[in-house]
């Protein structure tokens, strides 16, 4: 798939001045950024920072925010945990992710029979949630989000409860789904080695703000280039995030 830089520069989410709070506690602290198609973005912070909040916000999950949300289309959201209906198999799981399509059934079927080819998971289309591994889950929801083909896909700490090397697996599945689509990611996470393997830029929130922004040259790189130049990222992180290392 060739990505236009037209495409490469279209902003597919956008929050400006945003300010929210819970009660008397201010959670969003004129918070401005935005995330372009085919870029990944990654927030990075201590708990409690309101990280999650910025992704609910973005979603349309959150309305009660002053300040400017500008989304393109409907954007798809994934949490650390999969959040799988467990009365509906694995094909209707990904099928409701098109609910609010207009598409017919047979055509909703068929694209989320697609869904599931690309996570690698068709033999598991008729098996129920409860049978399946973490991984496995964590892929159809992956597949749920993205089978109405968002412009904006937003993850909350989606590999967070895996395994280490399920963990890898999926950062390699999303990699190529985004490779394939296009589409936008704005990524949570408290995993400072996920963000630089991952992101295009990484943001720091500090107190409902972003107080740094740190773009990651030649992101994504193979495992030979990846040392020295991740260590570098690693540490400015780290320093900016107060961790002792």
């Amino acid at each position: 798939m060739t990505i236009t830089s037209e495409r490469q520069t279209t902003v597919v989410g956008k929050l400006t001045n945003v300010n929210k709070f819970y009660g008397n506690r201010r959670i969003l602290d004129d918070i401005s950024l935005e995330v372009r198609a085919n870029e990944i973005v990654a927030l990075v912070g201590r708990s409690g920072c309101g990280k999650s909040t910025v992704l609910r916000v973005l979603a349309g999950l959150s309305d009660d925010h002053a300040g400017n949300r500008e989304v393109s289309g409907a954007p798809a959201v994934a949490f650390q945990e999969p959040r799988l209906f467990p009365w509906r198999d694995v094909l209707t799981n990904v099928q409701y992710g098109l609910t609010r399509t207009t598409l017919s059934r047979d055509a909703a079927r068929s694209r989320s029979e697609r869904a599931l080819a690309e996570i690698g998971l068709t033999d598991h289309a008729q098996s129920w949630p409860l049978t399946l591994s973490g991984g496995q889950a964590q892929r159809v929801s992956l597949a749920r989000a993205l089978v109405a083909e968002p412009e904006l896909l937003l993850l909350d700490e989606p590999f967070g409860a895996l395994d280490a090397l399920t963990r890898l697996s999926m950062r390699a599945l999303l990699l190529d789904l985004w490779r394939r689509h296009g589409f936008g990611v704005l990524l949570v996470t408290h995993d400072v080695d996920e963000a630089i393997e991952l992101a295009d830029r990484v943001l720091v929130l500090e107190h409902g703000r972003v107080a740094h922004s740190i773009t990651i040259e030649s992101p994504r790189p193979t495992t030979s280039e990846r040392t020295a130049k991740h260590d570098q990222y690693r540490t400015d992180l780290l320093d900016k995030l107060g961790v002792r290392h």
